[in-house]
């Protein structure tokens, strides 16, 4: 279990909330396991309250499955909700990436370019975790770029679905064309072209459709 230093502001229920999130997302926490909320009261040094809270939370948005007299259950990873989310990202991705290609300022050029060069440098030394927070803060600083953040904030709470198979294909591929994609992405919105910034960003966004069977076969229990 990954533990994150609590913020001074957030109250027990929302660290407990982002720090189990975080362990789902991050694979810590795998597709059908059991979570107890002792042993998770224990390592946060909370009380149960405020665990089982965030563990309701976390089963309104389907990463956590209840079951009466049983307990606490990671959500497996299921595909017709990954489908659903990719389609909401793709759409309002594709329609930022063409407000980009409009023009962003050279402090967002000059940011993008510094998160590539980051990036880089985790995929030289295998540094997998860091370089999936790379990767969304790439895409959050076009959404900021074209002053898009609150519409980047509402498409973070389905896209957690999503993250949970983007974080499996990192770990699981050995080629990752990720940091590839970023680069070509930055290049088209320099060089102001729309048609092909679209036809990179569904490049991108649908790379995990090629390796789907790969991966069930790979983690037949992760999934519905």
């Amino acid at each position: 279990m990954l533990l994150l230093e609590k913020i001074s502001s957030e109250n027990a229920r929302a660290y407990a909330y982002r720090v189990i999130l975080h362990n789902i997302i991050q694979l810590e926490f795998e597709p059908g396991q059991l979570v107890s909320e002792n042993e998770l009261s224990s390592a946060l040094n909370l009380s149960r309250t405020p665990v089982r809270e965030a563990l309701i939370e976390l089963s309104k948005t389907g990463l956590i499955d209840i079951i009466s007299q049983k307990g606490s259950y990671v959500s497996k990873i299921d595909y017709n909700i990954i489908e659903e989310s990719r389609f909401m990202r793709t759409i309002l991705e594709v329609a930022i990436i063409k407000l980009a290609c409009e023009g962003i300022s050279d402090e967002y050029l000059i940011k993008l370019k510094s998160n590539i060069a980051e990036q880089k440098l985790c995929l030289e030394n295998n540094l997998k975790q860091r370089l999936f927070k790379l990767d969304n803060q790439f895409h959050k600083l076009i959404f900021e770029a074209t002053g898009k953040q609150w519409t980047y904030n509402v498409l973070t709470t389905p896209m957690v679905h999503f993250d949970r198979l983007r974080m499996l294909l990192l770990k699981s591929i050995k080629t990752n064309r990720t940091v590839e994609d970023h680069e070509n992405i930055l290049y088209a919105i320099e060089r102001k072209d729309k048609e092909l910034a679209e036809l990179l960003i569904k490049q991108h966004l649908g790379r995990d459709v090629i390796t789907k069977d790969e991966l069930i076969n790979s983690y037949p229990t992760y999934f519905v």
